[in-house]
């Protein structure tokens, strides 16, 4: 069993920064994939960057690619979200969840946290 505990949300104006942070607990695996999905009011759960444990292979949707970077600090057992350059249409609940393989489907991750909202304004 894991435990995903997310913090950092909150209100930011377009253009603006944003760290979320996401720490896991339980039974984790090293081989298991991290990654961040959002969802916005009326819309589908969307990938947003996913992340291996063991070698930080990385993975972004194209909406995000050059404004958000996801990391993670393995001796913590913490995956970060850093987003730059925001815009209001960044705006959602962001969640993050693990599973045992790379992929850009919800339905491939098991374990889930109960989301951070982001608000962007502008």
């Amino acid at each position: 069993q894991v435990q995903l505990v997310e913090s950092g949300g909150g209100l930011v104006q377009a253009g603006g920064s944003l760290r979320l942070s996401c720490v896991a607990s339980g039974r984790t695996s090293s081989r298991y994939i991290m990654a961040w999905f959002r969802q916005a009011p009326g819309k589908e759960r969307e990938f947003v960057a996913a992340i291996r444990w063991n070698d930080g292979r990385t993975s972004y949707t194209d909406s995000v690619k050059g404004r958000f970077t996801i990391s993670r600090d393995n001796a913590k057992n913490t995956v970060f979200l850093q987003m730059t350059s925001l815009k209001v249409e960044d705006a959602a609940v962001y969640y993050c969840a693990t599973g045992p393989a790379f992929a850009r489907s919800n339905t491939a991750y098991e374990y889930w946290g109960q989301g951070t909202q982001v608000t962007v304004s502008s």
